[in-house]
């Protein structure tokens, strides 16, 4: 019985390090990629707030290329509250603006 018992035990111990190591390194990983993209983010007003705001569930992959005008930005940050986000009017118009300044139409890279 007590072989089961320790058994029973070895087995839980396990499943608890799989089930924490799911939930946590996907994490670890996401908060090395927001420390590397904010290094090659522009700095300008709104860029820390953008980082705090967004990265907690996307990568600039998703956006860094879409080059929209304010209105666009808007509209993207928007849809967000629309799937959840809890932003404020003023909170959008910051990111927005920064979005603008940072990855907007005029800041579109010319090919070689």
């Amino acid at each position: 019985m007590r072989h089961k018992t320790r058994l029973l035990l070895k087995v839980t111990w396990l499943v608890c390090l799989s089930v924490l190591s799911v939930q946590l390194f996907p994490q670890i990983a996401r908060g090395e990629r927001a420390q590397e993209t904010e290094r090659t983010l522009s700095d300008a007003p709104g860029k820390e707030l953008l980082m705090n705001k967004c990265f907690q569930c996307h990568n600039d992959g998703m956006w860094k290329d879409l080059r929209l005008e304010r209105k666009g930005w808007e509209g993207v940050l928007y849809r967000m509250v629309g799937r959840g986000a809890l932003w404020t009017e003023d909170e959008i118009n910051r990111m927005a603006a920064y979005l603008t300044t940072a990855f907007g139409p005029k800041t579109a890279k010319t090919p070689p």
